[in-house]
């Protein structure tokens, strides 16, 4: 686990699909930068049971339950951080899915399902704690991305639709909210064994065909992103912005 000074002391931040995986490596490195959360998820047991965990870093932490493709719920995540904290530093849309189909075997429920929790709620997240941010004339949103967003991949195409709109709604709200000294930046993960992919992993024949692309022959491991995010959330990024970050082993330019 890296170590970085608490930086973050303070500061207030939202992580959505903070309670486990990727977004609990997140939020447990904004906690350990000094920062008090408000992490959001629709389970409320891994809800709490994350709360205290994060807890354990000395900053304050709030739970809300909350399902980010429901505007309703996004605005009351909002009114309930607020009520908590009087303030939004920093909003990390983390939350997200993926499913594994053939285009032609995907139904619209499946795709619909992936793009409300991938996309329209890092819109509507954005939209919402924007209007906080746009008030206070500063802030800083890190959408989680992927290189998926980038660099395709067959039976996945509803997902990587999704990440690639994130990538592109991330520039085009970093334009919009220049003018208030708001920073939209983005955060591209390469691969990382999570609850999504799992399965997939356990294959070895995938597994090694997945490795043997990755420069660095091995796996991301869910602290590597923590540098990237501390870097995006803190003051040391307030002239970055409309940038999408891949923390990747070098995927990309393989």
């Amino acid at each position: 686990m890296h170590n970085y000074p608490r930086v973050l002391q303070d500061q207030v931040a939202i992580v959505t699909g903070g309670t486990r995986g990727v977004g609990f490596g997140l939020a447990t490195a904004l906690a350990r930068a000094g920062a008090d959360l408000a992490v959001v998820s629709r389970n409320p047991r891994q809800g709490q049971e994350a709360a205290e965990a994060l807890a354990g870093w000395g900053g304050r932490v709030k739970y809300i339950e909350a399902d980010v493709t429901r505007l309703s719920d996004l605005q009351r995540m909002v009114d309930e951080t607020l009520k908590e904290y009087g303030k939004i530093d920093i909003l990390v849309n983390n939350a997200g899915t993926a499913i594994t189909r053939p285009v032609l075997d995907t139904t619209e429920e499946e795709w619909d399902r992936v793009v409300d929790t991938n996309l329209k709620s890092v819109f509507f997240a954005c939209r919402e704690v924007g209007k906080v941010m746009i008030n206070r004339q500063k802030g800083k949103i890190i959408n989680i991305a992927s290189i998926s967003g980038q660099s395709a991949s067959p039976l996945i195409a509803s997902y990587c639709a999704s990440k690639a709109g994130v990538i592109q709604l991330t520039r085009a709200l970093a334009l919009e909210w220049a003018r208030y000294r708001i920073n939209v930046n983005a955060i591209g993960p390469g691969y990382i064994r999570t609850d999504l992919n799992k399965k997939e992993l356990e294959n070895e024949k995938v597994y090694q065909s997945i490795v043997s692309r990755i420069p660095f022959r091995t796996l991301a491991k869910e602290d590597d992103l923590s540098g990237a995010l501390i870097y995006l959330a803190s003051e040391a990024s307030d002239y970055v912005t409309g940038h999408t970050l891949f923390v990747d082993g070098g995927w990309l330019a393989n």
